[in-house]
């Protein structure tokens, strides 16, 4: 009896240990790497959380309209190996996110390049995210 019971609890505990690398992706499964987005707004939300932090910019239109665009990021530890903490991204900055698109068209991008509104530049995705290079148009 205590041999199954030591099976069941070291099989659960596989199990629940494999669920996020299950909720893992590839860059090329969720974006698309010929369509780089480049927004500029305000910080509303972070969801600073394995397997990915995600985090939210509200960017205003001409016609004065406000856009959300979620960006995925990294995973938190490889974030604050770089130095990037959550307390870096906080609602009310103002940032330029350059990334890909996903390609389900929605309003949801890879979070590559982050230009602060004191020039500091770093990259929030993850190790196998495609680098966004130039602008938006890709030059």
């Amino acid at each position: 009896m205590k041999t199954k019971l030591a099976v069941c609890a070291a099989s659960l505990g596989l199990v629940a240990a494999a669920v996020p690398a299950f909720a893992h992706h590839a860059f090329s499964a969720e974006y698309d790497s010929t369509k780089p987005v480049k927004v500029k707004g305000v910080v509303s939300k972070l969801e600073w959380m394995n397997p990915h932090i995600w985090f939210y910019v509200d960017v205003a239109e001409e016609s004065g309209k406000v856009t959300t665009w979620g960006f995925s990021g990294g995973p938190p530890g490889m974030l604050m190996r770089r130095g990037i903490t959550k307390d870096v991204l906080k609602p009310g900055d103002v940032i330029i996110v350059e990334g890909f698109r996903a390609k389900d068209g929605s309003n949801n991008a890879s979070g590559g390049n982050v230009t602060f509104a004191n020039g500091r530049k770093v990259f929030a995705g993850a190790a196998e995210d495609v680098v966004p290079k130039g602008d938006a148009n890709g030059k």
